[in-house]
């Protein structure tokens, strides 16, 4: 099944971020190579492409695991957590309708 994972940055977490970003894009091209990546990205604190110093408020990730208990698993092992950049998790369930 798909499951959105919803992450949100902690205050100050740009510079973590960008530490971390090498073992976050490897977990997510892992997934990817799967077949298991329908979109991934960071979520602007301003509405800009690039919101430089303004940094990201998380994260947002579609992919396809065997169980909830599983997405979750994955998300809480994921680098930005680890390094302090997510303050905040949620998984939840998620079933496409489109593009069909």
């Amino acid at each position: 099944m798909w499951y959105v994972i919803l992450a949100r940055d902690g205050a100050d977490s740009l510079a973590l971020r960008e530490a971390a970003r090498p073992a976050h894009l490897e977990r997510l091209r892992a997934l990817q190579d799967q077949g298991r990546l329908l979109a991934a990205g960071p979520l602007p604190a301003i509405d800009a492409h690039d919101p430089g110093p303004a940094g990201f408020e998380g994260s947002l990730i579609i992919a396809h695991f065997d169980s909830l208990e599983e997405a979750r698993s994955w998300a809480e092992a994921d680098p930005y957590r680890a390094a302090g950049v997510y303050r905040g998790l949620e998984v939840m369930p998620f079933r496409g309708v489109l593009p069909a």
